[in-house]
């Protein structure tokens, strides 16, 4: 019986990650695409709630040595393989998201500065605190200023906290634990939804 039970969670596996045609889903992706999910957990209902947005949670792929991975801000930021991070995400669901004409907009050069500054992000904590500067990073933070610093590409424009919905209950119970009295209303921010509603990027692939 548990046997069985194994078969068939590979076989579900396999074909989750698959196309019609027997490649893997992955390796229709390329560097530089933008990847989003839904979380499950307190904070990311917050997010939800406060963006107007049903993401939470987004990172950048790209390939290495054939394989294709996710750098992504969470604790501590790191990179993670693909089918890995699908998972993570409510009923293994997302939406991946490309630069228009990215063959013509993205250089070797400025992908490799990309990656580079994603990598130099590496290690360090995710920001519960959703600031600005580098010492601490969270998610949608790192994808744009991997496209900023690495490709000097804005995908989108930051906004600062007091712009979004702050009067759900939800809300209100995560920004009192996280600052209590003092909240960064003027903090420059950038939210998943953002990125995802960015008119410089295109849809490549959605299975919500």
């Amino acid at each position: 019986m548990k046997k069985a039970f194994l078969l068939l969670s590979a076989i579900c596996i396999s074909i989750l990650f698959s196309c019609g045609n027997g490649k893997s889903i992955a390796t229709e992706f390329q560097n530089g695409d933008i990847i989003f999910q839904t979380s499950e957990s307190q904070q990311c209902e917050a997010v939800k709630i406060a963006t107007n947005s049903k993401f939470s949670h987004c990172g950048i792929i790209f390939i290495e040595n054939g394989k294709t991975y996710v750098y992504e801000a969470v604790q501590p930021v790191k990179v993670t393989p693909f089918e890995d991070w699908i998972t993570h995400g409510k009923d293994s669901k997302y939406v991946v998201k490309r630069l228009k004409k990215s063959e013509k907009q993205l250089t070797e050069e400025q992908l490799v500065a990309m990656k580079k500054y994603g990598y130099n992000m590496l290690n360090k904590k995710y920001d519960i605190y959703f600031g600005w500067s580098d010492s601490e990073i969270y998610c949608s933070e790192l994808v744009w200023k991997i496209y900023k610093n690495g490709a000097n590409i804005e995908i989108c424009q930051t906004k600062e906290l007091k712009d979004f919905n702050l009067d759900h209950p939800i809300v209100q119970s995560i920004m009192k634990q996280r600052y209590g009295a003092n909240v960064p209303y003027h903090e420059k921010v950038v939210a998943p939804s953002q990125l995802h509603d960015s008119e410089l990027l295109e849809t490549v692939y959605d299975n919500y």
